[in-house]
């Protein structure tokens, strides 16, 4: 049986099939994830340990980027960041001009949605992509950088109610820490650095299956279409931004398209705003229900969509190396 082959044919099937996995358990065995025997076993770890796995995959990451490429790593990273809590900020600015009940927008969507929905990148989804698609290790790892928009800060910090949070300085040291242990063991010596950097791949498709084991599927159906078309949404229009930052910074673009999606954890922002923001309680269920199709339908259409624009550069590449080729032919 020809498994990995036959996953590798479905876009981004090494992070999808997981995650959908995942999300099959949840959704049709939720009461597992409550048993005691499971939450001390091994498999309640792997099915739950989102946290250690990426960490994992960090280290490994780390190991592969050499001192001299942080620059890089820095500018992508910032400059996605911004581009996409730039473009999460213009679109409040639109919702308080045009529309008089920011509560009930289009299609039942509220500003509290719609904002945590495009502030927030899906960063497991990112590093899969750009680890099975991605031509440097240091795209990756710009997502240490991009980290910053979790949580509910910037979502607050956009509607205007930031003066209620603080910034979470700690949290974005530790995020970024395996990264550099990473990094510094794999500078330190070049067989670390072979024996780290082949974990990258196996904790791709493990990572996955904890994402998705957090993500309950009856949920899509119970946002309706309101969710399905904020998800949508968010990987139109963050992805058209993103894709010209990218090549602006000097990328292909297929690193802004990787980040063109919604964050898991993002679902909880609505009842983390709604604690210090009474204005939006009415509403906070609803918008977690749609914050959550909106994760789901971003992890489908972005690798899709990351994967069709790594096929075209790849034939661009290949086009243009024939013409160089002829070119160089005729002048010899």
């Amino acid at each position: 049986m020809k498994l990995k082959a036959t996953i590798d044919r479905i876009p981004g099937g090494m992070m999808l099939i997981p995650l959908l996995i995942g999300a099959i358990i949840r959704t049709f065995f939720p009461q597992i994830f409550e048993m005691p025997e499971f939450k001390s076993s091994f498999t309640g770890g792997l099915l739950t340990g989102t946290s250690a796995l990426l960490a994992a995959f960090y280290i490994c990451l780390g190991s592969t980027i050499q001192f001299k490429s942080t620059g890089y790593i820095l500018k992508k990273g910032v400059s996605l960041w911004i581009a996409k809590i730039g473009t999460a900020f213009l679109i409040a600015l639109l919702i308080k001009h045009i529309f008089p009940d920011q509560n009930h927008l289009f299609l039942g969507l509220s500003a509290l949605a719609i904002v945590a929905a495009f502030s927030d990148t899906n960063g497991g989804l990112y590093m899969a992509l750009m680890g099975q698609f991605g031509k440097k290790a240091e795209d990756i790892a710009a997502y240490s950088i991009m980290s910053l928009e979790s949580g509910p800060f910037f979502t607050m910090l956009i509607l205007g109610v930031a003066g209620l949070a603080s910034f979470p300085v700690l949290a974005f040291v530790f995020a970024i820490l395996p990264l550099i242990i990473g990094m510094i063991l794999g500078n330190s010596d070049e067989k670390m650095r072979e024996f780290l950097s082949k974990g990258q791949d196996v904790m791709i498709p493990l990572f996955s299956l904890a994402i998705g084991s957090g993500i309950n599927l009856t949920n899509v159906f119970k946002a309706g279409m309101s969710g399905v078309i904020l998800g949508i949404g968010v990987v139109v229009v963050t992805g058209a931004i993103l894709f010209l930052v990218d090549r602006i910074t000097g990328g292909d673009g297929l690193a802004g398209i990787a980040a063109s999606s919604t964050a898991g954890n993002a679902a909880a922002v609505p009842m983390a705003v709604a604690a210090v923001y009474s204005g939006y309680e009415s509403i906070m269920a609803t918008a977690t229900l749609q914050i959550t199709a909106a994760v789901i339908v971003t992890a489908v259409l972005t690798p899709l969509l990351t994967t069709w624009l790594s096929k075209r550069n790849d034939k661009k590449n290949a086009v243009n190396h024939v013409i160089l080729g002829e070119q160089h032919a005729k002048e010899v």
